[in-house]
């Protein structure tokens, strides 16, 4: 069966390393627009028979890049495609995995029946919101985690008395597995949410005093989580205080808000495009290999297992 990797317009770039390290070319796509915003896709070349992958992570601007994923993988479908493979650095609409008020959407299971409805036949994520939205799926799931990319870089540091804090309870399951993987203390923040741009930090658990912070999370959108535990974690003593998110989402608020922060520096993966960082302190990882290497092991029908490991 003939490997084709397809891209939309969300992060090209993203999509040429993975190509490259695969190497096989980028299918050929037409994406365009109707004079009333409506999309248009049209694939060049002939995939029929083919196991496809579409590379598409559904970042900003959120509408817009996951309703070309759909477009996308219906056009593949029509094409008659063997397998069609949604490959989503970012998942989103994953921040919504539950009903935490009355009358609000679980919108990360709607993308999933939507995925599904489309004509996928498999997905590849990294760092999902909760681990759980794999269970929204009734198709193979393939979670890949960026931690092994982020802690060979950080092992390379030798940062010494290294503490992992989580900014929040629903991290602490990540900062646990960072801190068996970097042989580092382990601390955890609580906080309280006022809105969907300001957050409150209440109490640190753990000891941070005269000690190396690195405060770890799946995503960071305005910053609200991140500065509030590194103000606190300052106050209580920490020596140094870095930050590593998988998804840097960062609006111009999170810039702000960062440069002002106790935050000496954001280490982040390519997994949504480039950001100007208005000069912040930001070292961006690539995981084009990694998702280069589960798209040949997925291919292949090999065990994806051993991309987990550092």
């Amino acid at each position: 069966m003939t490997l084709k990797i397809l891209a939309g317009n969300a992060h090209p770039d993203l999509a040429k390393r993975i190509a490259d390290y695969i190497g096989e070319p980028l299918g050929g796509v037409h994406i365009s627009r109707f004079p009333d915003g409506e999309i248009f896709v049209k694939i060049i070349e002939n995939i029929r028979g083919a196991d496809v992958y579409i590379v598409q992570p559904t970042s900003f601007p959120p509408n817009e890049t996951l309703m070309e994923l759909l477009i996308m993988i219906d056009a593949a479908k029509r094409a008659s495609a063997a397998r069609i493979t949604a490959v989503m650095p970012f998942y989103g609409y994953g921040r919504q995995d539950r009903k935490d008020q009355p009358r609000v959407p679980i919108t990360a299971k709607l993308v999933a029946n939507l995925l599904t409805a489309a004509g996928t036949d498999r997905l590849i994520a990294m760092d999902l919101h909760a681990q759980q939205i794999q269970g929204f799926f009734d198709i193979p799931v393939d979670h890949l985690y960026a931690a092994p990319v982020v802690v060979k870089h950080i092992r390379t540091r030798n940062i010494p008395d290294l503490v992992v804090l989580s900014p929040d309870p629903g991290g602490l399951k990540m900062a646990y597995g960072y801190a068996n993987m970097l042989d580092a203390g382990l601390a955890i923040v609580a906080k309280q949410r006022k809105s969907a741009t300001e957050v409150e930090a209440i109490n640190l658990v753990g000891d941070v005093e005269g000690m190396n912070v690195l405060m770890v999370d799946d995503l960071c959108t305005t910053a609200g989580t991140l500065t509030s535990a590194a103000k606190l974690c300052k106050d209580r003593g920490a020596k140094s205080i870095i930050a590593s998110v998988t998804h840097g989402l960062m609006t111009e608020l999170a810039i702000t808000r960062l440069k002002a922060s106790p935050i000496e520096e954001v280490i982040t993966t390519d997994s949504v495009p480039p950001k100007d960082w208005q000069g912040f302190n930001v070292r961006v990882l690539s995981i084009a290999e990694l998702l280069g290497e589960a798209i040949l092991r997925v291919h292949n029908n090999q065990s994806v297992t051993s991309l987990f490991r550092v």
